[in-house]
């Protein structure tokens, strides 16, 4: 999803591919590079880990009532969401209109009161909605990976003024990208060092939570996941992410919205 004035990316994108085999469908922007899985005997489920750890949003922001998503892809973030947070309002930014064009196929919501897909370049429409998300997740990709106009400090500073105070940024960046020191900086800076990852829990994802203006309580929990990164070794915080996982899924069923928000002590 690059930005519109990219000079990176002086070319028409080529066109998404769609691929359904052995039970999943995928989208790819090249031949063989997923960017996004679908179950098709569970579409509302996240295929993929890094999705899962995008999730861990609720340890900050147990209750959003507005999700602010950059990226819509095959949807799968957003189906997830809107199931399992029904008192939340859901935006999705989407620059390609080829993309937008593939959301049956990946059994995306129709738009209603609390669900829409926006076509729009998402840096214009975060500068116009200052004070409006209480999660931004930040999942804009294209055939070469992070496009740059959405890995730098003006954007990111663009989705801490998104934010209400409290809010939550969770931002998907590759470990293996020549920016990734520079992006971790940036991140760190514009959100005066509230940031934190758990380790080891997506691959060559790193998945950083970034807090806006937190409450003392919620910067103490920032901070210590910060020492630590997450609980610690690897495989706690890949249980830690199935947990909150599983308490995401029991809430949205077990509980009216305004009955029980997902509250979660790690």
């Amino acid at each position: 999803m690059p930005h519109r004035d990219d000079p990176s990316h002086p070319f028409p994108p080529a066109p998404p591919l769609v691929r359904t085999r052995r039970g999943r469908r995928t989208l790819e922007f090249a031949p063989g590079d997923i960017q996004s899985e679908m179950l098709l005997a569970r579409p509302d489920a996240l295929a993929l880990a890094y999705q899962r750890a995008m999730m861990g949003f609720v340890l900050f922001r147990p209750r959003p009532r507005h999700i602010v998503m950059v990226g819509l892809g095959g949807g799968s973030l957003a189906k997830f969401c809107h199931r399992h947070f029904p008192g939340a309002r859901i935006t999705v930014i989407e620059l390609r209109a080829d993309v937008i064009a593939l959301r049956d196929a990946f059994h995306v919501p129709p738009d209603s009161d609390r669900f829409t897909v926006v076509h729009a370049d998402a840096c214009d429409w975060l500068a116009a909605h200052p004070a409006t998300a209480d999660v931004l997740l930040a999942d804009g990709f294209d055939a070469r990976g992070l496009p740059p106009c959405l890995a730098n400090a003006p954007f990111y500073t663009d989705c801490r003024r998104a934010l209400r105070p409290g809010g939550v940024l969770v931002a998907n960046v590759f470990t293996y990208d020549p920016r990734y020191p520079d992006v971790m900086d940036a991140l760190d800076t514009v959100f005066d060092g509230h940031t934190c990852w758990f380790d080891k829990v997506a691959g060559n994802n790193r998945i950083v939570y970034a807090v806006h203006a937190p409450d003392a309580a919620v910067a103490r929990r920032v901070a210590r996941y910060a020492r630590r990164r997450g609980l610690g070794p690897g495989l706690l915080n890949r249980l830690a992410i199935r947990f909150i996982l599983a308490r995401i899924a029991s809430r949205s069923v077990l509980a009216p919205p305004h009955l029980r928000p997902v509250r979660i002590r790690l």
